[in-house]
């Protein structure tokens, strides 16, 4: 029997549960009906996507206390200007949720015995859950859950880059506070 790509392709996410397929250097988080909008989950990820696990992990931790905001590229309609950015926003409440999964994963990468420094998010999928009814007797209100899967890939020698960048750039300080001397 000839099976067309499409068939193929639902064949595989079903049998992995996933949107994506994982390799073996990789780890995966699947966090089922968080109760945050999937709008603020879609611009978190896009800000967090590709980043090393630590500086994804720090970024959302600033954003909850305040101090950066996840900029707004897809949903922009409303937020005004944050300093340094076009429009932003502080989702602390989605960056909790968020920085709650990213701790999920990265457990999930020791117990696979990847290395933690050496950590790329690669894959962040948000989808729309269902709509949960929160009743009342005057007002009832709906409720936003999004679905949200995330993988991490182990790259070798990512720790070692930041390494090599701190000492550069200590370097590159060093040589632009010398000043040549002037003699005359």
């Amino acid at each position: 029997m000839h099976q067309s790509h499409l068939q193929t392709l639902v064949r595989n996410k079903m049998k992995s549960g996933y949107s994506f397929q994982t390799k073996e250097n990789m780890a995966k988080a699947s966090v089922r009906n968080m109760n945050i909008s999937t709008k603020h989950v879609v611009e978190i990820a896009n800000y967090i996507r590709g980043r090393p696990l630590a500086q994804a992990k720090m970024l959302l931790q600033q954003s909850i206390d305040m101090k950066r905001a996840i900029p707004l590229k897809i949903y922009t309609d409303g937020p005004g200007h944050k300093p340094g950015m076009s429009s932003g926003r502080y989702h602390v409440k989605a960056c909790t949720e968020v920085l709650k999964a990213l701790n999920t994963l990265e457990a999930n990468a020791k117990n696979k015995g990847l290395i933690v420094a050496d950590l790329r998010l690669t894959n962040i999928v948000a989808q729309k859950a269902g709509k949960q009814w929160h009743y009342g007797r005057q007002k009832r209100s709906i409720f936003k859950n999004s679905h949200v899967e995330f993988a991490v890939e182990e790259v070798k020698g990512l720790s070692d880059k930041k390494k090599e960048s701190k000492t550069t750039d200590s370097k590159s300080k060093e040589s632009k506070t010398k000043k040549p001397k002037v003699t005359k």
